[in-house]
């Protein structure tokens, strides 16, 4: 059950997945997590890069979860291919890994990446981040997002926020959503912080992205950190 028939996903509310890892049980764990979703379903496993961009070609999948170190051709390489600025039809790739690198980070989404999850992240964030990346969103995880943020506060000088939005252009809401986006809370985190609904949240998350003109929560959380925003909360992670 390594892949099935392409199928138009235009009209579907379901997201199809390809994941590419070369561990076997690597691929059958994340397999059983996503198509136990109702809204998810895996259309394909791939052991090595080569394959993967192969079957990305063929199949044409929502999302491609992607594993940095495999055989043939690298994760970073593949997310070159299959999402950055040179490819004809730039698809969404999230990387997935055991190592928690800055650089790999930093090339992943230089290359197009609109997720980096570790391997120890849990399914709900693995849910969350392919539900995003469906979205066009990004998602992270946190405990990356805090760390390469921080390397922001601290190159932060006087007018390191030049061009920037203050934080006066959101409201007192909006920057209890933004804080929280910028210390790697989930959606439903964010719920359960603030005591508000799901569709409360992402209307929240609509307007601090219209009002900063940043296109997702890895820009917000960017905007928090270097404006100093986040400086002083109590929620951060070590």
């Amino acid at each position: 059950m390594s892949e099935t028939t392409a199928v138009d996903s235009t009209a579907s509310s379901v997201t199809r997945v390809l994941i590419a890892d070369d561990q076997h049980l690597v691929r059958t764990g994340f397999r059983l997590i996503l198509d136990a979703q109702p809204d998810i379903e895996v259309v394909g496993e791939a052991p090595d890069g080569v394959t993967c961009v192969e079957m990305a070609g063929r199949l044409r999948p929502d999302v491609c979860l992607v594993d940095i170190r495999m055989p043939a051709l690298d994760g970073l390489e593949v997310t070159r291919v299959l999402a950055g600025p040179e490819s004809a039809d730039r698809m969404r790739v999230v990387v997935i890994t055991t190592f928690d690198q800055d650089d790999y980070v930093s090339r992943a989404l230089h290359h197009g990446a609109c997720g980096f999850l570790l391997k120890d992240a849990s399914p709900a964030l693995l849910v969350e981040a392919v539900r995003a990346a469906r979205r066009g969103d990004a998602l992270i995880s946190p405990a990356v997002t805090v760390r390469l943020l921080r390397q922001l506060e601290g190159r932060r000088g006087p007018s390191a926020s030049g061009g920037r939005a203050p934080a006066a252009a959101l409201t007192a809401r909006e920057l209890d959503v933004a804080r929280l986006v910028s210390v790697g809370r989930t959606n439903q985190e964010i719920c359960a912080d603030l005591f508000l609904s799901l569709g409360t949240v992402k209307t929240h998350l609509t307007n601090i992205q219209s009002k900063l003109t940043v296109r997702n929560r890895v820009e917000i959380a960017a905007w928090a950190w270097a404006t100093g925003v986040v400086s002083g909360y109590s929620g951060l992670p070590e």
